[in-house]
């Protein structure tokens, strides 16, 4: 098992050469014109997924017929911009993943999320100190006996093999406000957010369009918070190569409670630092440090916990990015409540220069934070096909290694396959 950080770099090694592009993700044309967000959300969040879906893709196949249907209705979403200053995205997603080992009953499992989301800019619209409604509904439907975020424990896996694939029904994602100050080199945020898409963010780091394993996707050695209520704020500093970013939540925010307070007793806290070269490059080129400590929580049982992470990524030529993730948290007690005490991850993406494809490739280590158990380890792979304009399949393959509650086997081996289709 120990080998396969080795057998990771020499796939990365081989994969095709770097050709040059001309332009960042975030500079492509647009379908319906919607403003390039420079704030502290992640590549995954509903202000960055409204920016990326609305770019033009080039994609490996070519439904004139379609696309040509399709522009009235981004024509109508620019309209709707342009008199109103809201957003608005459509996504359907689909995920099918099957395991070879079981413990139980169930070795596949299949799940869908239908995401309607928004972003309405209410203050100071077209400007850089502009204030904004953010908004995001899901319904999360099984179309199994287990959906694919909980298929991996049917192999005795502690993690999961399909983030965010719940199948919890319909609920409320974010509700928040986020308004800019200082020319946009200050931001605040309140309201109802995943603070996982704030912190410890690198720009390969998209449940919806790259990576599908929990482990690999965030850094499971922090005690990942819940959708909740929460304050934070943000500011680059002079030069717009330094940023500070800090946040308090809500400690038992559930995702199927909508809630809008907190007990300040029991809080989920971070406060990250970082480095990039600028506003625009913070998701191809960063370096950061992130600081976390959630209380305790005396009703639900479980321990205070806190930790530090690292996460470097430097992208070339708009292309190729090669990144790392490096975790550590105190875990001393059963009722801790991270999976992993340490946990480091390694990987790197491809971005194909002359259509809008994605490949990826990444491997994770964790000791985990209950005694008595190996590392654990998990090695993905994936390729993002763009179908269409606004359709993408991606097959996957993942090796799980030394899966916790499955002394037996060695290793697990799961195939994927996700379809997205956006309007």
């Amino acid at each position: 098992m120990k080998i396969r950080p080795l057998i990771l770099l020499i796939m990365l090694c081989y994969l095709p050469p770097v050709l040059a592009a001309d332009s960042t993700p975030t500079d492509k044309s647009r379908k319906a014109d919607y403003d390039n967000e420079e704030g502290f959300a992640g590549p995954g969040s509903t202000v960055r997924q409204l920016e990326e879906d609305d770019e033009e893709k080039s994609p490996a196949l070519r439904f004139e017929a379609f696309d040509e249907a399709l522009g009235s209705w981004f024509e109508g979403k620019k309209a709707i911009y342009d008199i109103s200053g809201l957003q608005l995205g459509f996504a359907y997603n689909l995920l099918h993943q099957e395991i070879d080992e079981s413990l139980g009953d169930e070795d596949s499992a299949t799940s869908s999320i239908f995401r309607v989301s928004g972003k309405w800019e209410v203050y100071n619209r077209g400007k850089k100190n502009k204030g904004q409604l953010v908004f995001s509904f899901d319904n999360r439907n099984n179309l199994s006996d287990v959906p694919p975020g909980s298929l991996g424990g049917e192999a005795g896996y502690i993690g999961q093999t399909g983030a965010l694939f719940s199948g919890v029904d319909t609920i409320l994602g974010d509700f928040y406000w986020s308004q800019y100050l200082n020319e946009g080199r200050t931001g605040l945020i309140v309201g109802r957010y995943d603070p996982n898409d704030f912190f410890d963010v690198l720009g390969y780091a998209n449940p919806w369009t790259s990576f599908q394993n929990l482990s690999i996707l965030f850094n499971t050695s922090i005690a990942l918070p819940d959708w909740g209520f929460g304050i934070g704020a943000g500011h680059w500093f002079e030069g717009d190569q330094i940023y500070l970013f800090g946040s308090a939540s809500d400690a038992n925010a559930v995702l199927t409670k909508e809630e809008f307070e907190f007990d300040t007793d029991e809080l989920y806290k971070t406060v990250e630092i970082g480095w990039s070269p600028g506003r625009d490059q913070r998701y191809f080129r960063n370096l950061h440090v992130t600081l976390w400590q959630v209380d305790e929580r005396e009703d639900a049982g479980i321990d205070d916990a806190d930790g530090v992470t690292l996460g470097i990524n430097w992208t070339w030529d708009n292309t190729w990015m090669l990144f790392a993730k490096i975790g550590a948290s105190d875990a001393d007690a059963p009722n801790d409540p991270q999976i992993a005490e340490n946990s480091v991850t390694i990987g790197g993406i491809y971005y194909f220069a002359n259509r809008s494809d994605l490949v990826g490739i990444a491997y994770n280590d964790s000791e985990l934070a209950a005694d008595g158990f190996d590392d654990q380890t998990t090695l993905e792979a994936f390729y993002r096909l763009q179908l269409a304009q606004n359709l993408a399949i991606t097959p996957s393959l993942q090796i799980i290694g030394d899966p916790a509650l499955n002394p037996d086997e060695d290793e697990i081996t799961v195939i994927g396959l996700r379809l997205r289709l956006t309007l």
